[in-house]
């Protein structure tokens, strides 16, 4: 028993990738805003720092007294202590090198405990290792160096208690938002994988739908499936639209089909019927078996036979590389004696066939391009009452193309919506003519499939302006 592989669901795979893709851009998102708020953060903190070491030699500064000559240490040391409990170790000495405050000799605990806690929260909370460093600063008055201030700080920078908080808090909302974005991004891609997965599956499941209704037709037409083909997707739209038009592709298939075994059953029933007929009475002695009997009763088979080679030409020609026999010959030859067998049925019925061909030379199969010609002729004088039938052959309009044949009648025509649908296998646009006159549809289908095998085209049309039934017919092979 062979091992089943396990299948993802389309919508689960896209929602999947959906969750990856956001997931991964938003650890790229968080990783760039983190770094890069770190960076800003570490800068305007630095910023600060040496905006306070500043204010710190400002201060300094002005406890000298130039009178005295000295400094006031006790406005020093409150001063001092004030900076301190901001992180700042200060060490000040006058002009001489002579200690005027010391932080540490002042309240070494104190120091410590400051140090200690910058140090925990930088290293603990934030991840930066340092260590205390000391930066000495000239203290200056009236243009003179009056004494020095030492300041160690936590290096290489230091978060206050208040930026350490600040820091904190916005660490704390981006991992909140990105919680939050995740969410609503998983959400989204269910949300979005469920709309692309629903007219897939719809699809899908009106494909398996239309396999079964006509895998399971016995009789009569398979019920008509369709989808809904309404969505903003153009892809979804297009398959939506593609399943619909495959549905009423088999549908119309399935309508040929039956109208195709009707057909053909009512062309072999008259013949049959008729050699029955005949050859029933003559059995019975109601008719003798002489020339005039037997001819009709050869007439009927000559016309069945003449069916049967249709359908089997057609399904030669549809199915099997058709070999073509290639020679050198001119094309208004060809249609000069295809045209005089049809002289004396055309006579018949008081129509005329005129003649306008140029000289034109092919390398082409004789005999096959003389059977799509035979075929057109027919149907011309078949379904012409009165006026002519135009032969035409003259140098194609159609870059890379070399011979344009066109026969034109003044028949009955054809409607515009039968064009598109006369070459195909079976079509007549009148079906109730089409069995008085004895056609079975294929005709033209024999006669495209021998054009396309030439590398050609056939097409349908009306002489006049308009392709309207009752203006004519009008058939051009360009080679």
């Amino acid at each position: 028993m062979k091992e089943r592989k396990f299948a993802v669901s389309l919508q689960n795979r896209l929602a999947l990738t959906y969750a990856l893709f956001t997931g991964f851009a938003l650890a790229v998102l968080a990783f760039v805003i983190n770094v890069s708020t770190g960076l800003i953060f570490t800068a305007l903190v630095k910023d600060n720092i040496a905006e306070e070491t500043g204010e710190i030699i400002r201060v300094m500064e002005e406890q000298y007294n130039p009178m005295r000559l000295a400094f006031d240490a006790a406005a020093i040391e409150a001063a001092g202590m004030h900076f301190v409990h901001e992180g700042y170790i200060i060490t000040v000495e006058d002009g001489n090198g002579g200690l005027v405050w010391d932080a540490r000799t002042c309240d070494m605990r104190e120091c410590m405990t400051v140090i200690g806690e910058i140090a925990g929260r930088m290293k603990g909370q934030f991840g930066v290792s340092g260590a205390m460093r000391e930066d000495r600063y000239p203290l200056r008055y009236a243009g003179r160096t009056v004494g020095t201030v030492s300041v160690e700080t936590y290096g290489p920078y230091f978060y206050s208690e208040t930026e350490g908080k600040f820091l904190a808090t916005i660490n704390r909302l981006l991992t909140a938002a990105a919680i939050v974005i995740t969410a609503a991004g998983f959400v989204i891609s269910v949300v979005l994988s469920r709309a692309i997965a629903r007219p897939v599956n719809k699809s899908a499941g009106a494909a398996r739908q239309i396999a079964r209704a006509h895998s399971e037709n016995t009789g009569g037409r398979p019920p008509a499936i369709r989808i809904d083909d309404h969505y903003h997707t153009r892809e979804l739209a297009e398959l939506a639209r593609s399943i619909n038009s495959l549905a009423a592709c088999l549908e119309e298939a399935e309508r040929r089909q039956q109208q195709l075994v009707s057909d053909i059953a009512h062309e072999l029933r008259t013949p049959l019927t008729c050699l029955q007929g005949d050859i029933e009475a003559m059995i019975d002695g109601v008719y003798k078996p002489d020339r005039e009997h037997l001819e009709s009763c050869h007439e009927e088979i000559i016309r069945l036979a003449g069916l049967v080679n249709d359908l089997r030409t057609l399904t030669s020609l549809e199915w099997e590389n058709l070999a073509l026999n290639k020679t050198e010959f001119d094309l208004a030859d060809l249609l000069r004696i295809t045209a005089e067998q049809f002289r004396a049925a055309a006579f018949e019925k008081g129509i005329e066939i005129h003649l306008r061909l140029a000289e034109s030379p092919v390398v082409a199969d004789y005999d096959r391009l003389k059977q799509v010609f035979i075929n057109l002729l027919s149907n011309a004088v078949k379904y012409t009452d009165t006026g002519a039938i135009t032969l035409t052959v003259e140098k194609a309009a159609v870059p890379g193309a070399q011979w344009e044949v066109s026969v034109a009648d003044t028949g009955s025509g054809m409607a515009e919506n039968d064009l598109p649908h006369v070459f195909e296998r079976f079509y007549r646009a009148d079906k109730s003519r089409g069995r008085d006159t004895g056609g079975a549809g294929v005709g033209l289908a024999i006669a495209a499939a021998i054009v396309r095998a030439h590398g050609g085209t056939i097409s349908a049309g009306s002489p006049g302006t308009e392709t309207s039934a009752g203006r004519g017919s009008i058939f051009r092979v360009i080679l």
